[in-house]
């Protein structure tokens, strides 16, 4: 692997810059790369087959065994790592990697596709906890809408656990949307209360994706005008609504049981 001999030590090293600004999300100044922290999202990213364009070490600890050769790998004064990582006990280790591109073509390949979509989710542990549970649960691929968090987020990117690295996440509008009901595929949108169809009684083993909204104010009114069907999670105990990850991953997993079963 290509090492640095030197120790950089000033926070206004180029690459340290770069790296910075990936963990800022400022993509243009980043070059367009991702940073990511931590051993096990660099295994993942690894194992994924994410390219690997720097990774960095601080002084205090040794290079992972596991990064390749060819690889340029910078060590950094554990002062300028804890500067430009985001975490409050960082590991030591970060990396920048270059990204999956992904198209709708790429979620369209199954004869009957089970989807996510993300209608304007805010909070990056969410987005990420559901990026989890759609590869867990076999879906075909995430859809994020205007106004939802990016999964490159830093907390969606570690609530997802490298399931970002695999599962085709493709930011779309709603036109884009509204166009799948012409390949068949089937909107459902997931509501709170009473109106709405259970979830056990909806039909999921066919072509169909789960319109799942905003964590205060649901999914808006242009989402409810398109949507096929209305899905709820029959709740017995005294709550009002389910947190957004928490409900998207129970009707993934129930269209994943009703496929596994026909």
């Amino acid at each position: 692997m290509a090492i640095s001999e030197m120790l950089v030590s000033s926070r206004a090293n180029a690459r340290v810059k770069q790296l910075r600004a990936a963990f800022q999300g400022r993509a243009r100044l980043s070059g367009g790369l991702v940073a990511i922290e931590g051993d096990h999202l660099l295994e993942e990213a690894l194992l994924s087959g994410m390219v690997l364009k720097t990774v960095f070490v601080s002084d205090r600890r040794e290079i992972p065994h596991m990064v390749p050769r060819g690889v340029e790998v910078l060590r950094l004064t554990e002062e300028v790592f804890e500067s430009v990582v985001e975490t409050q006990s960082p590991q030591g280790v970060a990396a920048l990697i270059v990204p999956p591109v992904h198209k709708l073509d790429d979620v369209m390949k199954s004869a009957t596709p089970l989807i996510l979509i993300a209608a304007g989710l805010q909070d990056p542990g969410n987005l990420g906890t559901l990026v989890r549970s759609a590869e867990a649960f076999g879906a075909a691929g995430v859809l994020t809408t205007p106004g939802t968090v990016s999964a490159w987020n830093q907390k969606a990117l570690r609530a997802s656990v490298g399931s970002v690295f695999r599962m085709p996440v493709v930011s779309v509008t709603p036109e884009d949307v509204a166009a799948l009901k012409t390949h068949g595929v089937r909107l459902m949108a997931a509501v709170g209360g009473t109106g709405a169809t259970p979830a056990q009684n909806a039909d999921f083993a066919t072509a169909c994706a789960l319109l799942v909204g905003n964590e205060g104010a649901g999914l808006g009114a242009e989402w409810m005008r398109i949507a096929d069907e209305r899905v709820t999670i029959p709740c017995p105990g005294p709550v009002e609504s389910l947190n957004a990850a928490v409900a998207g991953s129970l009707l993934l997993y129930e269209a994943s049981r009703q496929r596994s079963t026909r």
